[in-house]
């Protein structure tokens, strides 16, 4: 018995060596090249919107209905060090990811919706007209990109929602409010009077 389980045992530890190595890697898949290019890792934009190859495109923004092609040479994208999650390591690597591009000549864009958006996000707009946006939320430059390309795909959808008419009830609602703070405003104001006469010395 003894030397039967020895002899498992030594198998067991030699079998690494006797067998050959397995030629599938389960990670292989996702470290596949693509369209034949260099070796791109898996936050790659190929890879993270494979719906929408090529080389200068991100994904198709539903901007209008003639389906316009969201392009990422139109950005300006630069990285930098971050103050994210990482820990010394964002001392070191620039992954806090900064993309601008434009406004007012972003042709890809429509025009209501530049309008819309300019009034919206008007503390992202430089004074050169170049709305900023970045995104640190990741230790992974790619991840931050990605995100930062999230951003303006929302704030365009957003900005192209129409404006909703406001019902009869919300207009008595906001009415009401209106009332009431000038009334408040009207009480603050005699209440400050009131302190401020009692404060008053007579020089008689």
């Amino acid at each position: 018995m003894a030397a039967a389980w020895c002899l498992r045992w030594g198998l067991s530890r030699a079998r690494p060596w006797l067998l050959p190595p397995s030629t599938h890697c389960p990670r292989r898949d996702l470290h596949e090249k693509v369209d034949g290019t260099e070796f791109q890792s898996i936050y790659s934009l190929d890879k993270l919107y494979p719906e929408s190859r090529g080389l200068n495109t991100a994904w198709k923004v539903p901007v209008s209905r003639k389906g316009r092609v969201f392009v990422v040479d139109r950005l300006t994208i630069s990285y930098c060090r971050s103050s994210g999650p990482g820990g010394q390591n964002v001392n070191k690597v620039n992954s806090k990811a900064e993309v601008r591009f434009h406004l007012a000549t972003a042709d890809w864009i429509a025009e209501p919706v530049r309008q819309k958006m300019a009034i919206t996000h008007k503390n992202k707009i430089n004074k050169s007209g170049e709305l900023i946006l970045t995104s640190e939320c990741s230790r992974y430059q790619f991840r931050n990109l990605a995100d930062c390309l999230q951003k303006i795909r929302d704030m365009i959808a957003e900005a192209s929602q129409p404006a909703k008419e406001p019902s009869k009830e919300d207009t008595v609602l906001k009415r009401i409010r209106i009332e009431n703070m000038n009334r408040e405003r009207l009480r603050q104001k005699r209440i400050n009077s009131a302190i401020k006469t009692s404060r008053r010395v007579d020089m008689d």
